[in-house]
């Protein structure tokens, strides 16, 4: 146990909340070796997403931690019920306070021809989400993407294979009256298509907005043509993600050869084009930590990305049971931090910030403890485009 977490334990037993540093050093460690459970819990289970995750609130921040499989239940953590709330523990001391998710009230609809509204779209914790095609022209073949378990869950019957507008937006209604969600993140397995599927995933985007005026982020590969990108913001689409996954090239090559083929360089070329269009911090890009990454690679390439305007929205690996990377160990808690610290200082002193995303993981936060580590930047010194900071 580091000392960050030592200290705030002191604290925690007598009943006063984590500070921010504390609380992401946390989260970072949750988010590696996962949390045991003894309550019920609301999970996303399978496939795309934060997979095999529990949903909460520790300490009021929205968490997606691990908490399925034989590595959650060797978790030193443990969520415990209380008297008004739950809270974490570790060797019987508590940590902080959490609050679970309940099952959202529109999981228990379906359309008129009988498909249930959780097999079209799911909740994270605040955020509605969908794989609006749910498999991928990667899949099964060379250029899978080792990560992904995009088709995991339609393997397992958790969900259909392509969502229609129509149905989205339908869900989406019931989810905002019902559940109060707050944005619509959707995204979809990659096409052979010139504009990889981006234009139907921005029409779903559209009839989201048009029937519950939810702010939408939609997340597709870069497009061949990026004139594509002028017709998804037509659309009334907020904000886009376009996810790289890492800056380490042999890394991308082994784990993503079909975007390595794409090359970094197109997906800088690509987000240019795209805060053009979108405007900055409304463009993002997931960067995976965990995969045998260069961490001088990663942070060069998320301060090169900060500098164009695109929020890299840095996570730890979470291996996806059915994916090639299954029996992957996630980063330690320690790892991410440590990147974490050299990325956030620099988002602050270029005036990115998560809530200007609008939409999609990078406003929601949840998959990762980056965030948490902001407030302790405000007022610091800008760091060396080089240096660790």
């Amino acid at each position: 146990m580091t000392k960050a977490l030592e200290e705030p334990r002191r604290g925690a037993v007598d009943g006063g909340a984590l500070p921010p540093g504390a609380l992401g050093t946390l989260v970072a460690e949750l988010q590696s070796v996962g949390l045991r459970v003894e309550v019920p819990i609301e999970t996303r289970r399978g496939g795309a997403g934060p997979s095999d995750s529990g949903m909460l609130w520790i300490d009021g921040v929205p968490v997606t931690v691990p908490t399925e499989g034989a590595r959650a239940a060797e978790s030193p953590y443990v969520l415990r019920a209380e008297d008004d709330s739950d809270g974490i523990y570790r060797d019987g001391v508590r940590l902080a306070t959490a609050s679970r998710t309940k099952r959202p009230r529109y999981y228990d609809l379906q359309t008129a021809d009988g498909v249930p509204y959780w097999k079209i779209a799911l909740l994270h914790l605040d955020s509605l989400a969908s794989t609006v095609v749910q498999t991928c022209a990667y899949w099964g073949n060379a250029d899978q993407c080792k990560f992904c378990g995009i088709e995991v869950s339609l393997a397992s019957g958790r969900t259909i294979v392509r969502k229609t507008p129509q149905q989205l937006a339908e869900v989406a209604v019931a989810a905002k009256e019902l559940d109060s969600a707050v944005d619509a993140t959707l995204t979809t397995g990659s096409s052979n298509a010139p504009d990889r599927g981006a234009r139907y995933v921005a029409r779903c985007g559209n009839a989201i907005k048009e029937a519950a005026a939810l702010p939408v982020e939609v997340q597709f590969e870069p497009p061949r043509d990026l004139s594509v990108l002028d017709e998804v913001r037509d659309l009334g689409i907020d904000a886009v993600g376009i996810h790289v996954e890492t800056f380490d090239p042999a890394v991308l090559a082994h784990v993503a050869p079909a975007k390595a083929r794409t090359g970094i360089d197109y997906y800088f070329r690509t987000w240019e084009r795209a805060v053009e269009v979108f405007g900055r911090g409304k463009v993002s890009t997931y960067v995976i930590l965990g995969m045998g990454e260069d961490p001088d690679l990663i942070v060069r390439g998320c301060r090169r990305a900060i500098d164009i305007g695109v929020y890299p929205f840095v996570v730890p690996l979470r291996p996806v049971a059915g994916s090639l990377l299954e029996d992957a160990a996630p980063p330690t808690g320690e790892y991410a931090e440590r990147i974490y610290r050299r990325v956030v200082p620099y988002l602050v002193a270029r005036g990115l910030d998560a809530r200007g995303a609008g939409a999609g993981c990078a406003r929601c936060q949840a998959c990762s403890a980056m965030n948490l580590f902001k407030t302790l930047q405000i007022g610091s010194r800008p760091p060396d485009a080089e240096g660790t900071a």
